[in-house]
């Protein structure tokens, strides 16, 4: 085995190392910022006298919605990082028993071209993505607002007796970061088909805090956070911080070229995603998915431009499925160099299986309305732009370095996600 093979296979045995977190997992960690004082329960807000209680919504889950909402973005971002394609490098296929070169660059980074690897060849390799996220929905992730409402536990109108006013304004910066290492293989058992296989290990760390501050609307504070009316503390304050790193979501593929010319072809990919990362975790997503693409693809000369179309299913009840579509292209700029863009998307289809609570109407003694949340509602429809390059190596090796740049705010997104690797077909 190569050195530089070995070092790639090294950190992601790294990253699989087993890392001091809380028992309760990472995804604890983010209900964590949402309690305070010693109940120990989601959203208990420990305000020290019998109203506690009355700040989870009685009706709707409207807070807890956002922990959900919170986790499940930050699981599937974690599990749903691009993997590099089934084939790189030279594809052949054989003719009168001899190879045939049937493409001339070293291939796409993302995107799937028609050709096929051809019988009896190998492609395998490792690569590193980072990524730091930044947003929800557009929403800095570090400054979250929450505002939390009491229960109607009175009259029929929020808002009397006069306590049902009281609000908590809730401030969270939230620090999320994942690393990925994936080892990959692709096998071409006859010309047309490839079948493969990709390992990621995931790392993942969280770090924040939270800040809450009850309003009282009153003239005694008959909400706080010590349970002494005559000296109320209104402020609390905490933070959480952990990492776990292990085995992610293992996917399976296939790939059947249908038909394949001088100059253009057209193929068929499907792949499953196992929900073999820890779900509690944060390193995979907790459930199955699946995708079937078709890729259409050509080449003039050494430019070769690609387009994949098609369907992801995913079998988690608060996950949509999506329509995904990928352009671009790669060209050989040089003996050794092959340049690659692609413009990667995904699509939601059905109304957000996940909803953000509502506005908070308050009534009496006159009628207002205060927003739940600063996360802002939106489709989670996805538009990236990924540009990179393959650079041949001393024996054969390709050396990947890529960015993929979010162009829309929709879902939990970094600024960037940085990727390299290293490729080796025979």
């Amino acid at each position: 085995m190569r050195p530089s093979t070995l070092s790639l296979l090294v950190v992601g045995l790294a990253l699989a190392a087993p890392t001091p977190a809380q028992a309760q997992g990472l995804r604890g960690l983010i209900t964590d910022l949402f309690t305070f004082g010693d109940c120990g329960e989601p959203l208990c807000l420990d305000v020290g006298n019998q109203h506690e209680s009355h700040f989870i919504p009685a009706v709707t889950q409207g807070s807890r919605t956002v922990i959900g909402f919170l986790g499940q973005s930050i699981a599937k971002s974690a599990s749903n990082l691009p993997i590099s394609a089934t084939s790189s490098g030279t594809t052949f296929k054989i003719v009168g028993g001899l190879p045939v070169r049937t493409s001339t660059s070293a291939g796409p980074i993302y995107a799937e071209r028609s050709q096929t690897l051809g019988q009896g060849r190998f492609f395998m390799g490792a690569n590193v993505s980072g990524v730091s996220f930044t947003t929800l929905n557009g929403a800095p992730l570090e400054d979250l607002r929450f505002t939390f409402g009491h229960q109607d536990v009175g009259a029929e109108v929020l808002g009397d007796p006069e306590f049902e006013n009281d609000l908590i304004d809730t401030r969270v910066s939230l620090d999320v970061d994942v690393q990925v290492a994936a080892l990959f293989a692709t096998w071409g058992i006859l010309d047309f088909v490839d079948v493969g296989v990709a390992v990621p290990f995931v790392r993942a760390s969280i770090q924040g805090g939270s800040e809450a501050q009850i309003t009282p609307f009153g003239a005694s504070a008959v909400h706080n956070f010590n349970g002494d009316p005559t000296n109320p503390v209104l402020r609390a304050v905490t933070g959480v911080n952990g990492s776990a790193s292990g085995l992610g979501d293992i996917v399976g593929r296939l790939k059947i070229n249908l038909g394949q010319g001088s100059s253009a072809g057209v193929a068929v990919l499907g792949d499953v995603r196992f929900p073999t990362g820890r779900e509690q975790d944060l390193l995979g997503a907790g459930s199955a998915s699946a995708r079937a693409v078709a890729i259409v693809s050509a080449q003039f000369g050494s430019f070769a431009p690609h387009f994949n179309g098609g369907y992801a299913m995913r079998t988690d009840s608060l996950q949509n499925d999506a329509v995904v579509a990928t352009l671009g292209f790669d060209a050989l700029v040089a003996d050794f160099a092959t340049v690659a863009f692609e413009m990667v998307s995904e699509w939601q289809v059905g109304a957000s299986k996940i909803a953000l609570p509502g506005t908070i109407v308050l009534t009496e003694p006159f009628a207002r309305e205060y927003p739940s949340t600063s996360i802002p509602a939106k489709r989670e429809d996805l538009i990236s732009a990924s540009m990179g390059a393959k650079f041949t190596v001393r024996g054969g090796m390709v050396l990947v370095l890529n960015g993929l740049v979010p162009l829309r705010k929709s879902a939990l997104q970094p600024d960037y996600i940085w990727t390299m690797g290293l490729e080796y077909a025979f």
